[in-house]
C-alpha cells in the first residue's frame, strides 16, 4: 500500500451530551441516539472511537471490590504496592503474568496480550467501592458496535475501543486501541518508496493507534463526559484487522 492512506485534512466531533451507562444499557443504540442528537449523519469511511469505559460498563464488567477474596500473593503484591487487596487480586485475574511493580502499581501482561499498568483496571469516574474491567474481547465489541451501526444508517464506517496506557520512554498517557473494526490496525508500508526513493524497511503504521490517540485529546480524562468522538476524513484503510495485529511479539520486545 503506497502513502495515499494519508488524508490532508481530518475532522474530529465529539458527541456532547452523552448519557452515563449502566450494566446492560444496548451501547450501539445510545451510541446512535446520541449522533442524531448532536446532529450526525454517518458517512461511508467514518470511524467511530469510543472509549473503553462505557464498553466496559455496558457489558456489565464492573466488581464490587468488597466482594473480591484476595489471595496470599495478591496480600504479598499487596503489601508491596500500598494497594487494595482486592483490586491486586483482579488485577492478578485479569493477567497472565505481573512484569514489573513499584510501590503504588503492578505493570501486567493482562489475558488480552496488553502490558499496562494494573492490567487495565480502572476506578475513576465510577461509584465509589467498584472497579472497572476491560472488555472481555474489544475486537468483538468493536465488531457488535459497527455492525449495529451500518446497519441501521447503511454506511460503512470503522470502530475502535480506546483505552489510556502510559509509555516506556515517555511521561504521561496516550489514547491508544484495544479493539478495532473495519479499519485496518496495523499498515505495513515495507518496500514503499521515500521521497528520495529509497525502499522503507521496517516501517508499520499504528493507524488504529493514531487515530485513538487523536480523539483522546478530546476525550479527555476527568470530568469531560464526552466517550465517543467521530473522526471523519480517512480513506483507504477499511480492513478485516483487529487490535492484536499492535501487539509486539515478546521476543522481539526488548522491555521484557
Amino acid at each position: 500500500m503506497t502513502q495515499s492512506h494519508t488524508p490532508d485534512r481530518l475532522e474530529l466531533i465529539a458527541f456532547l451530551g452523552f448519557p452515563q451507562i449502566r450494566a446492560g444499557d444496548c451501547l450501539p443504540e445510545i451510541v446512535r441516539e446520541a449522533a442524531r442528537d448532536n446532529n450526525i449523519e454517518f458517512a461511508d469511511h467514518d470511524v467511530l472511537v469510543v472509549a473503553q469505559k462505557i464498553v466496559s460498563k455496558a457489558e456489565s464488567r464492573q466488581r464490587v471490590i468488597r466482594d473480591v477474596v484476595p489471595s496470599e500473593k495478591a496480600i504479598s503484591y499487596a503489601r508491596k504496592t500500598g494497594k487494595d487487596p482486592g483490586i491486586v487480586e483482579l488485577i492478578l485475574q485479569e493477567s497472565t503474568a505481573v512484569l514489573r511493580h513499584s510501590d503504588s502499581l503492578l505493570i501486567t501482561e493482562n489475558r488480552l496480550g496488553l502490558v499496562m499498568a494494573n492490567a487495565g483496571i480502572d476506578q475513576s469516574n465510577i461509584e465509589d467501592g467498584y472497579a472497572l474491567l476491560l472488555p472481555e474481547d474489544p475486537d468483538r465489541s468493536a465488531g457488535e458496535i459497527r455492525s449495529h451501526l451500518q446497519q441501521a444508517c447503511g454506511a460503512r464506517v470503522g470502530v475502535v475501543v480506546a483505552d489510556s496506557i502510559g509509555r516506556a520512554w515517555r511521561n504521561g498517557i496516550i489514547g491508544h486501541a484495544i479493539g478495532v473494526a473495519g479499519v485496518v490496525a496495523l499498515l505495513d508500508l515495507r518496500g514503499a518508496a521515500d521521497l528520495h526513493g529509497r525502499q522503507l524497511r521496517v516501517t508499520e503504521v499504528a493507524v488504529a493507534d493514531e487515530i485513538a490517540a487523536a480523539a483522546s485529546l478530546l476525550m479527555g480524562q476527568a470530568a469531560e463526559g464526552k466517550p465517543v468522538v467521530l473522526v471523519r476524513g480517512f480513506r483507504n484503510i477499511e480492513g478485516g484487522s483487529s487490535a492484536k495485529a499492535l501487539l509486539r511479539k515478546k521476543e522481539h520486545d526488548l522491555f521484557r
